[in-house]
């Protein structure tokens, strides 16, 4: 049975770095080519849940009785 390992976001935007540098040069061949865009757009969505999850978890705060409420900046500026 094969083992995912479940990589970083670090380690996921840097992969997708590296893609995006081989598709710019534009010396890849066109089946490699492909199966990279391919990787990079799985990495480019991985990433983007990450950060919607970072950003979610970070819109929340605790109130006094230790429950979960979304950070509202509207509702401080009235």
């Amino acid at each position: 049975m094969s083992e995912t390992k479940k990589v970083t976001f670090e380690e996921s935007l840097t992969e997708l770095e590296n893609i995006v540098q081989q598709l710019e040069k534009g010396d890849v061949p066109l089946e490699k080519a492909l199966s990279q865009f391919q990787r990079g757009v799985e990495l480019s969505k991985i990433c983007q849940q990450t950060l919607e999850k970072a950003e979610n978890t970070l819109t929340k705060i605790m109130t006094e009785e230790n429950q979960e409420v979304v950070f509202d900046r509207e509702d401080e500026t009235h």
